[in-house]
């Protein structure tokens, strides 16, 4: 059951074309975007489309498999874990960062 405590799948499309980061020490860093949808009918019996956007990054080889074959609009299953973040912009305000960190990623569709 440890494997269990934080763990996130996912199945979507990407919002938009990968962003890719290459790390002084030679490793790469690939943040990108995925949909996921869901339907259902509400009170008055009318269908209601619910989408939700989740922001994933990935390292390493995992990254150098986006980078490759991953772009706006494909399909893809991703695996990983919920992880959160802070940081303070240059006018000091603090902003709060939910991410998936992907480890493991498989392409569906065409």
């Amino acid at each position: 059951m440890n494997a269990l405590k934080n763990k996130v799948q996912l199945i979507g499309n990407l919002g938009q074309d990968p962003e890719i980061v290459s790390l002084d020490n030679g490793s790469k860093l690939a943040k990108f975007s995925i949909a996921t949808s869901e339907s259902y009918k509400n009170a008055q019996g009318e269908k209601v489309e619910d989408t939700q956007w989740h922001n994933v990054v990935a390292w390493g080889k995992v990254a150098e498999l986006v980078e490759t074959y991953l772009m706006k609009g494909k399909q893809v299953a991703v695996e990983g874990k919920l992880t959160h973040r802070s940081y303070e912009t240059k006018a000091g305000e603090k902003r709060y960062v939910t991410e998936v960190r992907c480890n493991e990623l498989l392409l569906l569709g065409k």
